[in-house]
């Protein structure tokens, strides 16, 4: 997997090693040498990755990676930073300003390079994600997201070491987290089919299971593929981490647990989570919204087109009915009584046809005043006679009239349009015989 790194150091021999080792893996690199420049690239050269180092002149890394995670063009990428300080307060300060990670010097290059594997690996899908919810913004269709509290979230805790549990337990409490804890594989797999989980903290130290395979479990399953996993390892245990990583971890702690740093780790890897959830349901939103009437929450003509298209070329010679619905009279309502009372009319019909149909039936609104039931497996008497009992529920229900015109395959090969065609057809005889009746298109 190739990918854009962003390398930042005041120092040029530490930007020429990176650059090297990054380079022999096939990563393309860039570098620089102070948090102006680095905010500038971000922006232009827009990188995959960015390995950003503390302590610089001018703007240290703190700040410039605070800048970096307050602007909406560069929030999304992910910051690791690398510095030779190694108190857990400086690895603190970094990640409270939005890092995903920090390295400290001398780099170990198995882990750096696990890390860049899997924030690229983030990175992208998030990138899609955001590419698509950028366009559905642009259409009016989604709003910008913004990221909620974590208050509330859920937390899996898996760990067979009772004390080692309760300390992460109490201490993802404190930060308004909800945490459950599973002592083994099964409980956790179990656990994770009932519930929604925002977060999941694995140790790597468990004896009664294989917390890889857990990992690998995890990822392969529907409900928790995309749930961030944060590891907890032994000093001991890099080879496990490195494995870890390979498996699609998100982060990773060593004992002993730093509480403040657990906690911000534990606080970024849920918001990146609520951040790409809220991506997700602006693009489902987006297609929800290109594919539904506003006003009656029918299909609209779009959907309609693809759907009975897709029956017609699916079951070839069976029986698929249309009924083309109008409400008789309808300009005289928007004429007498305004347009809000039209749309009210509107939207009771659309109710009174979604409440008499059968749940694989589907009903759009195909334009103006008229509306469309697409009958897969019915012929042309028992459409006629569905129809008849739409327009007599309709008429006792609502008050008002409508036409229908009835058009039925025969196991005849019908592009859509001819068949929608041919209830049209049928609904203009309907409304020339008087409105208020059913005509059914001929054989």
């Amino acid at each position: 997997m190739t990918a854009r790194i962003l390398i930042i150091d005041d120092v040029p021999s530490n930007t020429r090693l990176l650059e090297g080792k990054l380079a022999a893996e096939y990563y393309q690199t860039a570098t620089a040498h102070t948090g102006f420049d680095c905010l500038r690239l971000a922006r232009s050269w827009k990188p995959d990755l960015i390995l950003l180092d503390v302590m610089m002149p001018e703007m240290d890394g703190y700040e410039c990676c605070r800048l970096l995670k307050d602007a909406p063009e560069t929030l999304h990428i992910p910051v690791v930073m690398v510095t030779a300080l190694g108190e857990p307060s400086d690895r603190l300060r970094g990640l409270e300003v939005g890092a995903d990670d920090f390295l400290t010097k001398p780099v170990e290059y198995d882990t750096l390079l696990a890390r860049v594997r899997g924030l690229v690996r983030f990175k992208r899908l998030l990138d899609e994600w955001r590419a698509r919810g950028e366009t559905a913004r642009a259409l009016g269709l989604a709003e910008p997201a913004q990221i909620p509290s974590i208050v509330g979230a859920r937390a899996l805790v898996v760990d067979d070491w009772d004390s080692g549990a309760e300390f992460v337990h109490a201490i993802l409490s404190r930060e308004g987290i909800v945490p459950v804890r599973a002592r083994n594989e099964a409980e956790a797999v179990a656990l994770c089919a009932k519930r929604v989980f925002d977060l999941v903290v694995l140790s790597l130290g468990m004896m009664s299971d294989d917390p890889l395979r857990l990992a690998s479990r995890l990822r392969a399953a529907d409900a928790t593929h995309e749930v961030p996993l944060l590891l907890i390892a032994e000093q001991t245990q890099r080879t496990r981490l490195l494995r870890g990583f390979d498996l699609g971890a998100n982060d990773w702690l060593l004992r002993p647990v730093d509480e403040n740093e657990l906690r911000a780790r534990a606080r970024n890897q849920i918001r990146q989570k609520f951040y790409h959830d809220r991506l997700r349901a602006d693009v489902g939103h987006a297609l929800e919204m290109a594919l539904t009437d506003p006003l009656t929450g029918l299909y609209n003509q779009r959907y309609l087109l693809r759907h009975l298209r897709g029956l017609l070329s699916g079951a070839p010679g069976g029986d698929i009915a249309v009924l083309m619905v109008d409400v008789d009279n309808f300009k005289s309502v928007n004429d007498t009584f305004g347009h809000p009372e039209g749309d009210r009319v509107l939207k009771t019909i659309a109710e009174a046809l979604r409440a008499k149909t059968r749940v694989f039936d589907s009903i759009a609104r195909y334009g103006g005043d008229e509306f469309v039931a697409v009958l897969p497996g019915t012929n042309a008497s028992d459409a006629a006679a569905a129809a008849e009992r739409l327009r007599s529920e309709i008429e006792v229900t609502t008050r008002r009239t409508i036409s229908v015109g009835v058009a039925c395959s025969r196991g005849r090969w019908l592009e859509a349009e001819a068949l929608l065609s041919e209830a049209d057809a049928a609904l203009y005889r309907a409304k020339r015989s008087g409105r208020n009746r059913v005509e059914v298109a001929p054989t």
